[in-house]
């Protein structure tokens, strides 16, 4: 199987790199040139990777076809692009439908939208497909968990909670400034505090067939800290505030 990804940018990266570290069978990894910078790196980092010299060269040479450029150069590269209906053709765009990239690609290819996030380098987190397919769905869980959705309008929801990691980062990189001024190290800070959310993580995957407010109510003690942690963001308006935000990127994805 060869594989072929138009757009060289984070998410290329991240994918490739999971790829190449997990054990999915593959003859060769051809990159588009649009990046060279992070193609050069993957490219020196990884035996089986290439660099084409046009997307077109992908197209002709691979099985499986990555579609990773933003949404205004998707809209503007892929209908020149002559694909092959006995193609797979995996969209990382968030904002072309399935309609409209069948009808930029023209032929009658197998065409699954997904949603893979950076930690997919780490072979980890969740990637959204839609519609079913089974060989990308055992593709995917190779990188990580695959989610399959039954409808296409609800994917959007799901793009609009991926635009949360800056936020979650941000939360993090707010407690560590916390400690450091309080005079803890800057590593030992960081070390901590992400320490803590892998852990919280890792139990909230663990006991993710009960419903997440049961581990917010078990998380608590009368009269705690935790108890006086979410009573006072609560009252600040913090979680209201995080649904707002994410009813905001709802918003502006269905604007598309």
């Amino acid at each position: 199987m060869k594989l072929g990804f138009i757009g060289t940018g984070k998410i290329t990266s991240s994918v490739v790199t999971g790829i190449c570290g997990s054990k999915i069978s593959y003859e060769k990894i051809i990159l588009s040139p649009r990046n060279r910078i992070i193609a050069q790196k993957l490219k020196k980092r990884f035996n089986k990777v290439s660099i084409a010299k046009n997307n077109q060269e992908i197209i002709n040479s691979c099985n499986w076809i990555f579609l990773a450029v933003t949404p205004i150069v998707g809209q503007k590269i892929i209908k020149n692009l002559k694909f092959k209906s006995n193609q797979t053709i995996v969209s990382f765009i968030s904002t072309m439908t399935l309609s409209q990239l069948k009808k930029a690609i023209k032929v009658k290819a197998k065409i699954v939208r997904a949603i893979p996030l950076p930690p997919i380098s780490l072979r980890k987190g969740p990637v959204p497909i839609f519609p079913k397919n089974k060989k990308v769905e055992n593709f995917f869980n190779k990188l990580g968990t695959t989610v399959e959705i039954n409808n296409e309008k609800l994917s959007k929801n799901f793009w609009s909670t991926s635009g949360m990691m800056a936020p979650f980062y941000e939360l993090l990189n707010t407690m560590s400034n916390w400690l450091v001024k309080r005079g803890v190290k800057r590593d030992k800070a960081q070390k901590y505090i992400t320490s803590l959310f892998v852990a919280l993580s890792e139990d909230a995957v663990v006991n993710s067939n009960k419903d997440l407010k049961h581990l917010v109510k078990e998380s608590q003690t009368p009269r705690g800290l935790n108890e006086q942690g979410v009573k006072e963001l609560r009252k600040a308006g913090f979680y209201r505030s995080t649904e707002k935000t994410l009813n905001s990127i709802l918003k502006r994805l269905n604007k598309v």
